[in-house]
């Protein structure tokens, strides 16, 4: 996969931006899943007050793998999960 084909784009999770590129054709996936994770995060932030931002992308994760352990994602759906996740490690 060749850098100059990627779209950079900018992403929030919790409180904080994450410049990532992707491809084109992900963008879409992309935006759902982290619109999901940020869903995810003020319901736990409504539920369980008091806590940091790192505790709630922690139950977020927590609920992630639950979901997926009980059949509620598709293969491709986690595949596209962990791609998006994975472009957000550095290098």
């Amino acid at each position: 996969m060749l850098q100059e084909h990627l779209l950079p784009i900018n992403i929030v999770i919790g409180d904080r931006t994450y410049r990532i590129r992707i491809q084109s054709s992900d963008e879409e996936s992309v935006r759902k899943i982290t619109k999901k994770i940020n869903d995810k995060i003020l319901e736990f932030k409504t539920s369980f007050a008091g806590k940091d931002m790192q505790d709630y992308i922690s139950m977020v994760l927590l609920w992630f793998v639950t979901e997926q352990q009980a059949g509620h994602f598709t293969e491709t759906g986690i595949n596209e999960a962990l791609s998006s996740l994975e472009a957000l490690l550095p290098e």
